[in-house]
């Protein structure tokens, strides 16, 4: 059922000074051209699921850049699922082709339904479900970001038995899926770090419904603003680490956890021989459009 994965692999960062710590870069995003990182994580065991019970169509929520939506698209594409995807901004109603992320999932065949932000914050209202059961008949719900149950289930697999050398296991933080996955299957001498994109205290909340273990901390200081907001300070750190790694990291969550990480390694936060290693969660495709934005302000852009 599920579609041809290359390895991920543990990349070495060699750092530009000597840390007296150890850095490596997970490579999820390089497991799939198109359904990459802790995407395809969340997605294995809803699809699997969707199939299961005979779904033919997934209907999944998502705003104009998200990586989500795109992933959604393209597995429903490949596997053979319809797919609808609920954006938040109707002012984006007829205009996908300015925007890269929504022209790649139409032309992965998804359907949309733009609404306005205020509907939007009804998207886990049961009556508002069922207005787009209404809609659009029976389809198979996976929420914004794809976090639930079998998601957690599917970023349980993300370290494997030739991670357990590590101290320290860091992350991005979007709605709290991934680092609850990481938590899970970690081990008890293991410290997970989670540097959260958005800003808010609910996360720490959110994730403690799936963690089974103690061993894990929020980083907050590094959301450059909030979500999907980005300046020149981390725009020049990602095309930096690009030049210097061949490493391509986008620029809402792993651009913003390394850009996080280096700087706690300079600070010393974490001990002398300390093992870490950062997850890359993918989301590369949303560099085209937050260049857009870039330029459209001005600013220096983030190099492809």
């Amino acid at each position: 059922m599920m579609f041809r994965l290359e390895n991920s692999v543990n990349q070495q960062i060699k750092l530009p000074h000597e840390a007296g710590v150890e850095l490596f870069l997970k490579r999820e995003d390089g497991i799939h051209p198109y359904v990459s990182g802790n995407k395809y994580r969340k997605l294995k065991y809803n699809l699997i699921e969707a199939q299961k019970e005979g779904f033919e169509t997934l209907l999944t929520f998502g705003g104009a850049y998200s990586n989500h939506i795109a992933a959604v698209a393209a597995a429903g594409k490949q596997i053979g699922f319809k797919t609808i995807g609920v954006i938040r901004g109707d002012e984006l109603l007829g205009k996908e082709y300015e925007n890269a992320t929504l022209s790649f999932a139409k032309q992965c065949g998804m359907q949309f339904k733009y609404i306005s932000r205020e509907d939007y914050r009804n998207k886990t209202n049961d009556l508002f479900i069922e207005s787009l059961q209404n809609e659009f008949g029976r389809f198979y719900l996976i929420p914004e970001g794809g976090t639930n149950d079998l998601a957690i289930k599917g970023c349980e697999e993300i370290l494997n038995q030739d991670d357990t050398c590590f101290d320290y296991i860091c992350c991005s933080v979007g709605t709290g899926g991934t680092i609850s996955g990481l938590i899970n299957c970690s081990k008890p001498s293991q410290q997970v770090l989670g540097f959260p994109a958005l800003k808010g205290s609910f996360l720490h909340e959110d994730i403690s419904k799936f963690a089974t273990k103690p061993n894990w901390k929020l980083i907050s200081g590094y959301h450059f603003g909030g979500y999907a907001k980005i300046n020149e300070e981390l725009v020049s750190f990602i095309n930096e680490f690009k030049s210097l790694y061949k490493v391509p990291l986008d620029p809402v969550y792993t651009g913003k956890m390394m850009f996080g990480v280096f700087d706690l390694i300079e600070k010393n936060y974490f001990p002398k021989g300390s093992r870490i290693l950062g997850i890359h969660t993918g989301g590369l495709q949303g560099i085209t459009g937050m260049n857009n934005v870039l330029k459209s302000k001005g600013l220096s852009l983030i190099d492809i």
